[in-house]
């Protein structure tokens, strides 16, 4: 089944280099239903393996048929081989076009068994071979329940504005990074399809900064790193246990901490407190955690934990951010690994980490967003709030991905304390006759934070709906 994998990654890798023009894609969605109709019957005169004769619904003669495991056989891909170099050598774009629309229809049901078969996996490469040559990378699609299915259409006009059911990934917007995915299981999010919705709860922790900064120089450029060590870590992993238990009262599906508070334990006392719960009390904690980010090796990491305690991902800073310290400019000496983690799952589309600076760099951020269509960004930070994340999150709504953003107390400096009037937002696509007051919603600071005064136990909730 490879092999008719592989052909449509040729067929798409010949479609995007012949249309240097993106405006060719805009063409080609006001083309004639005449010439669509006509486009169609080449294509079935060509490769009739792709069609039933019988009539569909609109009264058509020719109809797409869903293509399964036993119907891929050489006499269908030699076909669709021929019929490809036909219509590369004549250069005849908005045939190539249909031909990519028609063979993602017929295979949605194949795709939707390779998600069923990734889901059993503990990461999923790409479903083509020929990634290297032919600069694509093909995935089954997981559709969300907020995203629009016309998306970015008015905006950015791509091959995979006619693609439903493939996800398309492109290796020259990718560029040096390296993609890894994780299908989510069916049971991860076991509520989503009845709720039509998902809860989430994000906590800024604590005031403390319990770490330790080091200042030092490198070939003339000054930077600091992180120790994590601290003098109570078990002080610290009790409080964000107590935020997880309080967040399975409110039936939250993701909780969120912020960015650099975690410890070198902080991980496996998760791990350790969440597989001494019965297998009743583990299914009412929250389905995905994202722990506070660990500064280690040089490495600025957050682990994301299943209510069970296994580890899904973790995921890396990529963007170093620059603080200044007694007026002098500090670079944050991390060693970033390229890598960013995809997290798949049917009704919620995919889901990224982007600690603090990944998001905020808006190249990067927009180079993941739209490289894997992404339909919810997860933010955890330290940041001073002197960062505008709003101008961000607007990016974001535009392309139908959701934010959740989640700064910490910590952060905090004086002169400062007019930046934390809100100290997370969720930014939510919302539907067109909903309340706009809806679409950014604002997690204020505690009174007594200005003051010096935590109250140890802030946890924000907020609900993201479907559209």
């Amino acid at each position: 089944m490879v092999r008719i994998f592989n052909i449509t990654a040729v067929l798409c890798s010949i479609i995007i280099r012949s249309c240097a023009d993106d405006s060719l894609y805009v063409k080609y969605s006001c083309i004639s239903p005449e010439m669509k109709k006509k486009l169609i019957s080449d294509i079935y005169d060509n490769v009739p393996q792709l069609f039933s004769v019988s009539p569909d619904v609109n009264g058509n003669d020719i109809c797409i048929r869903q293509l399964y495991r036993e119907d891929i056989d050489d006499k269908l891909c030699s076909a669709l081989e021929r019929y490809i170099s036909l219509l590369s050598g004549r250069s005849e774009q908005f045939a190539m076009i249909t031909l990519a629309n028609v063979l993602d229809e017929a295979m949605e049901e194949l795709l939707k068994a390779k998600i069923s078969e990734y889901q059993t996996d503990s990461f999923s490469v790409v479903l083509n071979t020929n990634r290297e040559t032919t600069g694509i990378g093909l995935l089954p699609r997981c559709h969300c329940i907020w995203e629009r299915k016309h998306r970015l259409s008015q905006s950015c006009n791509r091959l995979d504005d006619y693609l439903y059911n493939f996800l398309l990934i492109e290796n020259s917007i990718l560029g040096e990074l390296i993609d890894k995915h994780i299908f989510l299981p069916k049971e991860f999010f076991p509520d989503l399809n009845i709720r039509k919705c998902i809860n989430v709860c994000a906590s800024p922790l604590r005031m403390s900064r319990d770490f330790k900064e080091i200042f030092y120089e490198k070939d003339s450029v000054q930077y600091f790193s992180i120790d994590c060590n601290t003098d109570d870590p078990v002080k610290e992993n009790e409080a964000v246990w107590k935020r997880i238990i309080r967040s399975a009262e409110s039936q939250c599906d993701i909780i969120v901490f912020p960015e650099m508070l975690g410890n070198n334990e902080t991980e496996e006392y998760i791990i350790s407190k969440l597989k001494e719960l019965t297998r009743d009390e583990q299914e009412r904690i929250p389905s995905m955690i994202v722990l506070p980010s660990v500064w280690k090796n040089s490495m600025n990491t957050a682990a994301v934990l299943d209510r069970w305690g296994n580890v899904v991902c973790r995921q890396s800073k990529q963007n170093p951010f620059r603080s200044e310290f007694c007026g002098s400019g500090y670079l944050e000496g991390i060693r970033t690994n390229n890598v960013v983690s995809i997290l798949h799952y049917e009704g919620i589309g995919r889901i990224a980490i982007l600690i603090c600076k990944d998001f905020l760099n808006t190249k990067y951020m927009e180079q993941i967003m739209r490289c894997f269509r992404l339909t919810l960004i997860i933010v955890p930070s330290f940041s001073t709030g002197s960062y505008d994340f709003c101008r961000s999150f607007d990016l974001c709504a535009h392309d139908d991905c959701n934010v959740i953003w989640i700064n910490t107390c910590a952060a905090m400096q004086k002169g400062k304390e007019a930046n934390f009037k809100n100290i997370g937002y969720v930014r939510k696509r919302i539907g067109r006759n909903d309340d706009d007051s809806q679409k950014l919603c604002e997690m204020p600071i505690c009174e007594g934070a200005f003051n010096g005064i935590c109250s140890q136990d802030c946890l924000y909730t907020e609900t993201i709906y479907g559209v």
